[in-house]
């Protein structure tokens, strides 16, 4: 995970969250994208935040209005798709399918004192397949590189989202 040096407001991110949750805008949550394979790996440069959610309710399209405007009400603008906390970008990204399962199946983890549930790097690794751009190979080769795989699983996904690794 990003140290406290750098400039990403992870805690407030996870904070934000488990708030969500705890408001009941949305049941579960969990990072992704490259801040959930910087904890697993060598830190990479991101942009922003990914935050995975299982909506609440099934009507997503209610789900994303409520969350933007509650963490407004609590500080954060919105640019674009992205909502800002201390300048930082994050996206809250309804889970469905293949997310969902890996929201379901995250880590849990602490960080700086805060609860919170990172994707398992199988999964990083099958989204990052599924996505198929040059960055998410790019990814794929670290997660496998530098970080401990459960072959087994991560094959078990693969298949049952009919997804292959590249150069395989």
């Amino acid at each position: 995970m990003p140290d406290e040096s750098c400039a990403i407001p992870l805690a407030d991110i996870l904070r934000a969250a488990n708030e969500l949750v705890s408001v009941g805008l949305i049941k579960d949550y969990a990072l992704g994208g490259a801040l959930a394979a910087i904890y697993y790996t060598e830190p990479v440069t991101t942009y922003d935040a990914d935050i995975a959610f299982i909506a609440s309710d099934k009507t997503l399209s209610e789900g994303i209005p409520a969350i933007n405007a509650h963490l407004q009400s609590k500080g954060w603008r919105i640019e674009r798709e992205h909502l800002l906390i201390k300048d930082f970008p994050v996206q809250f990204l309804a889970a469905s399918g293949l997310t969902e399962e890996a929201v379901r199946n995250a880590k849990r983890i602490e960080y700086e004192g805060v609860p919170a549930k990172v994707f398992r790097p199988e999964y990083i690794i099958a989204i990052a397949a599924s996505v198929g751009r040059h960055k998410d190979f790019a990814r794929i080769e670290q997660m496998l590189d530098q970080t401990k795989i459960d072959k087994l699983l991560l094959d078990d996904i693969l298949r049952r989202y009919n997804l292959k690794l590249p150069n395989k």
